[in-house]
């Protein structure tokens, strides 16, 4: 069945329809929640990530060069995308056991990273719902256009889009524009929850930036939260691409479309550095939460390790998905993302 229980998006298939393989049942163990382990992520993360606030202020206030606070927001910006990662759990309700807890938190770490949660729900649960569906795409998504779609438009949509595709605006623009503008609005097609979390989203993010300039100067405020947020942000645009826009990644037509290819294929196994996997909170492991959203992060390392036809999937490096950059437009022909028709990055 659908993920919220509502009317599907147009072109989506109901995940509840398909059987999945015996392995199966062995992932979905790993959905056990347990409190201890997520109080203790919880107090890993959050220390560090004020301590760096103490010293990034104290930084500023005795005039050490700005290089050093951008060295220290730079750390920061780790530890705010594993805050990220815990929000992105509590929208699953896969972070706490309790219902509760986790809309508690998740609203705390939706304003710590200037997301609102119910809203983000909306349109992550559809992405869910469609992801590698070529005729579902739009909810949660790095806007991507097929070879033919792109052949077939409009000179200035075929810019638009190519300047929206331009590393330097996905992943250089794109983070401050979306945190600090985007997400300060409701999604299209939503209703009084998801709009009511954006405004008590936009009054706790407008709460902490008062509170912080009256305290801290708002100078020092901005000096601080817009690096460590640009940064965060930045890293979490590309982990999304790369986990979704790689070589050998699948994308099939609604008629087509198959769950279990999609979840093991149409996902990456982005296997980071031992570091970047901690402060990235195991979203590297992206294919197993597509075949189970309910596993929590701390569970997720774990799964793989224990289901022998996981660990199969074909590996992403950190090497090798900086080539991702370059694939543009998807070739229904030839079934593989590609470059520029006319070959020009």
């Amino acid at each position: 069945m659908f993920l919220q229980g509502k009317e599907p998006p147009q072109g989506a298939v109901d995940l509840g329809t398909y059987a999945w393989p015996p392995w199966y049942r062995s992932v979905t163990a790993y959905g056990q929640k347990s409190v201890g382990k997520a109080i203790w992520q919880l107090v890993n993360t959050f220390i560090p990530y004020l301590l760096l606030w103490y010293l990034m202020v104290g930084c500023i206030e005795l005039g050490y060069p700005y290089v050093l606070t951008l060295a220290l927001a730079m750390l920061a910006a780790g530890f705010l995308s594993r805050i990220f990662i815990f929000f992105h759990d509590c929208v699953h309700g896969s972070f706490f056991a309790s219902d509760r807890a986790n809309t508690l938190f998740g609203y705390l770490c939706g304003i710590l990273v200037f997301t609102p949660l119910r809203d983000w729900r909306f349109s992550h649960f559809r992405h869910h719902e469609t992801y590698a569906n070529l005729d579902a795409r739009g909810y949660g998504d790095v806007t991507l256009m097929t070879v033919e779609e792109y052949r077939g438009s409009p000179r200035a949509e075929r810019m638009r889009y190519r300047l929206y595709r331009n590393p330097f605006v996905l992943f250089g623009l794109g983070p401050l524009f979306h945190f600090l503008f985007r997400q300060r609005f409701p999604s299209r097609h939503t209703g009084r929850p998801e709009h009511r979390s954006v405004l008590i989203t936009d009054l706790g993010v407008l709460a902490v930036a008062l509170i912080a300039s009256l305290t801290l100067g708002w100078k020092t405020y901005l000096l601080i939260q817009i690096p460590v947020l640009w940064m965060a942000g930045a890293a979490g645009i590309w982990l999304f691409y790369v986990q979704h826009q790689f070589e050998g990644v699948y994308w099939a037509r609604t008629d087509q479309w198959d769950p279990v290819r999609a979840a093991l294929f149409g996902a990456s196994f982005y296997d980071l550095p031992a570091v970047l996997r901690w402060f990235s909170g195991n979203i590297g492991y992206h294919f197993i939460h597509h075949i189970q959203y309910g596993i929590p992060n701390y569970n997720l390392q774990a799964c793989y390790r224990a289901v022998p036809e996981l660990r199969s999937k074909a590996r992403l490096t950190l090497g090798q998905s900086l080539r991702c950059v370059r694939l543009k437009l998807w070739d229904e022909q030839a079934q593989k993302l590609v470059g520029w028709p006319d070959g020009r990055d």
